[in-house]
């Protein structure tokens, strides 16, 4: 009897519902929560310029990745990509630092929410509870996939169903609507900008790094039932997502509170907003906000860094043991990257003033590069798709190529912003060490199998 010699390969358990979730709550992350305080302080009113200037730079880039995506469905999204328009070098470079970004993310991510619940429940140790939501994800993503589907549904549904909440009493009270509450007008939103120009550039390099995650949606997509519409609508709502959630959740919370609050930055600027309407038990409300969020995006990165590198493999950009599929899932990619996330967690502990610090500026800037390479990608793939298979073209950059070097500028922009910040150039400096020792690497192995 014959037997099929087929490799085995991914599931597509994703239902439609799993990815428009995954899209919808992707963009609400724990920085646009907490992350965003230190941005208020140091911009003033005008973070709401900031979240907008990044926001749109957001939206481009996600139209360019949508509209490869679609015409491309790959577990390895913009490194497969990168490799196809760039060369092979391209796409492992872009791949292994977005996979050492994503590792690293789990780790932080499992810190975070250890600490709101070790708050809960004092005395318990904090490398305790990052080990058990470890194995929580690791096990629900080494089972199947749909699993994450499942967590990041309802983890999606709990964030969108705050934010929008948060978002409906802040426009009441804004407009004097809310009982018990007075409009403060437009008292807070003088001066705008408080700190001059420098505070809005630090304030847009906060933004910026805020909205990093998006990219898993054209990840997930691959595993979807139909990839080419799950990408094509999570791209297409991508602009009201953005505007909505960080613009607009922007706008309300700076006019509510002063930009100067201590509690903007202590709390959060989402607590300090919900305490100034005199909302009860603000604080433990916004923590399991937070903690959700936490925890899906613990989950999301996992699952991220699990299919980049069983995508790697299969293009023969890694190690062969990572790209083994079992029952659907790539489970030894699941195994590792849990495991690096992990000793990220130990090195917070064993190596806190060098080593982990390292780790984290290496990994500062990565999403920038990953977009950087998307937009080149995009600059050479829609000529070619234009010329040889126009009908794969199912989503459309915008204004092509223009707003495509319009994204490009505002890259390079942001890198010579980061470089004029003491802060931000150690980790523009050490990232750029990563990504070129990545290249240099992935070029002399494009090489010996060239010459191979």
């Amino acid at each position: 009897m014959p037997t099929s010699t087929t490799p085995p390969s991914l599931s597509h358990g994703l239902k439609q519902r799993h990815l428009s979730m995954i899209a919808l709550g992707g963009v609400i992350g724990a920085g646009l929560f907490v992350g965003s305080g230190a941005g208020i302080a140091a911009a003033g009113p005008s973070i709401v310029i900031a979240y907008a200037l990044s926001g749109l730079l957001v939206m481009l880039v996600m139209r360019m990745l949508g509209e490869m995506s679609a015409a491309y469905p790959s577990s390895g999204s913009f490194s497969a990509h990168a490799e196809r328009a760039i060369g092979p070098w391209a796409g492992f470079t872009a791949g292994w630092a977005f996979w050492v970004l994503l590792c690293s993310a789990v780790g932080l991510e499992g810190i975070g929410a250890a600490q709101i619940v070790t708050g809960w429940l004092p005395g318990t140790p904090e490398w305790l509870w990052v080990a058990l939501f470890m194995v929580l994800f690791c096990g629900a993503n080494l089972a199947a996939v749909r699993n994450f589907g499942e967590f990041e549904f309802w983890f999606a549904a709990l964030k969108v169903g705050a934010i929008t909440l948060f978002l409906v009493l802040g426009v009441l009270a804004v407009t004097g609507v809310l009982p018990g509450t007075d409009s403060p007008g437009t008292s807070h939103l003088t001066p705008f900008l408080p700190h001059g120009g420098d505070g809005l550039i630090i304030g847009l390099l906060a933004s910026v790094f805020a909205y990093g995650g998006l990219e898993t949606v054209t990840i997930a997509a691959a595993e979807s039932e139909d990839p080419v519409k799950g990408v094509a609508r999570a791209v297409r709502t991508a602009m009201w997502r953005i505007a909505v959630f960080y613009v607009g959740s922007m706008a309300v919370v700076v006019t509510l509170v002063p930009w100067d609050g201590a509690e903007v930055v202590t709390s959060g600027p989402y607590v300090a907003a919900l305490d100034e309407l005199g909302i009860p038990g603000a604080g433990q409300v916004m923590n399991v906000v937070v903690l959700a969020a936490l925890l899906s995006a613990m989950n999301a990165n996992i699952y991220g860094s699990s299919r980049m590198a069983y995508s790697l493999v299969r293009r023969g950009q890694g190690p062969k043991a990572l790209g083994r599929i079992s029952g659907g899932v790539p489970r030894t990619a699941v195994l590792v990257s849990s495991v690096f996330g992990f000793g990220c967690v130990l090195l917070s502990y064993w190596r806190p003033d060098d080593v982990f610090p390292w780790l984290l500026n290496m990994t500062g800037a990565v999403i920038l590069v990953v977009w950087a390479f998307i937009a080149v990608s995009q600059l050479r793939l829609r000529r070619r798709l234009a010329r040889e298979a126009p009908q794969l073209l199912v989503v459309r950059m915008w204004g092509f190529p223009w707003l495509t070097w319009v994204a490009l500028a505002g890259m390079a922009t942001i890198f010579v912003l980061m470089a004029r910040e003491p802060d931000t150039r150690v980790q523009l400096c050490s990232t750029g060490a990563m990504t070129v020792a990545l290249a240099v690497i992935g070029r002399l192995r494009q090489r010996r199998r060239a010459d191979g």
